[in-house]
């Protein structure tokens, strides 16, 4: 009955994952009134072929970095290289609209962050707003295929964080829009609702006004959603560390039992 146990507690993390795939990933690609978050997003697919073509200039960046480190537009560049490789690597489930990013596709999100946080220092006060969205995008849709809940909250604090400096340097309805959704995603309510009432007076017209305060409201009722189901998921995690740790048996399955008969 151990096992059993562990296996439907397999079951329930995949799909709370999958109810937090639906909840961020589904909705991003929602059209909110004038401002298109799928779009924002981008849908980018593309071959393994892709993937080595990326890689492989990520390398020759990475060979002109190592002879001048500080190089602003060279650590912007190998940001985009490396997620783009990440991108090509992304297969989109067709029912349901979700990512599935392999591990290879991870580590290359990972080196483009490294490389993003390098470049931040050099760029100052004055990021490039595209690289920033960019990162934004990219580690939200990330955040849809996180494995563990760490993972999720890692990814998504950096999407907002980047999002952040993107509405910054270019604060729009679609930027701003974007920024409050990320916040609510990420926990940041009180944050989130002022962002989301200064994407509400870009709005050309009252009326279209009250539409983004009522679309971005319900992203804001997702949020809390989100906010529940990191709590079911932690909860989850928890319980299986603690059977980890109690059973003897707990990484060789149902082995033992049949050894046993």
């Amino acid at each position: 009955m151990l096992f059993d146990t562990r296996g439907r507690r397999k079951h329930v993390i995949r799909v709370v994952y999958a109810i937090l795939a639906i909840l961020m990933g589904a909705s991003l690609f929602l059209v909110v009134g004038p401002v298109n978050i799928g779009a924002l997003l981008g849908g980018q697919s593309a071959s393994s072929n892709a993937a080595q073509v990326f890689d492989e200039q990520a390398g020759r960046i990475e060979r002109r970095l190592a002879k001048d480190p500080t190089d602003e537009a060279q650590l912007l560049a190998l940001t985009r290289a490396r997620i783009n490789a990440g991108n090509a690597q992304i297969e989109v489930n067709e029912g349901t609209e979700t990512p599935t990013v392999p591990a290879s596709a991870r580590d290359d999100y990972e080196a483009a962050l490294q490389a993003w946080n390098r470049y931040l220092k050099q760029a100052g006060d004055e990021p490039s707003p595209a690289g920033a969205q960019l990162v934004a995008s990219s580690f939200i849709r990330l955040a849809e295929s996180s494995t563990s809940l760490r993972e999720s909250e890692a990814d998504v604090a950096t999407a907002a964080a980047a999002q952040k400096l993107a509405a910054e340097q270019r604060p729009s309805l679609g930027s701003l829009s974007t920024l409050a959704i990320y916040q609510y995603f990420n926990g940041e309510f009180a944050t989130g609702d002022k962002t989301a009432k200064r994407a509400a007076a870009k709005a050309p017209s009252k009326a279209e006004a009250k539409g983004v305060e009522s679309q971005l409201a319900e992203f804001r009722k997702r949020g809390k959603q989100f906010e529940k189901q990191k709590k079911q998921l932690a909860k989850v995690e928890k319980e299986a560390s603690k059977e980890q740790l109690t059973n003897p048996f707990g990484g060789f399955g149902g082995s033992a039992e049949s050894a046993g008969g």
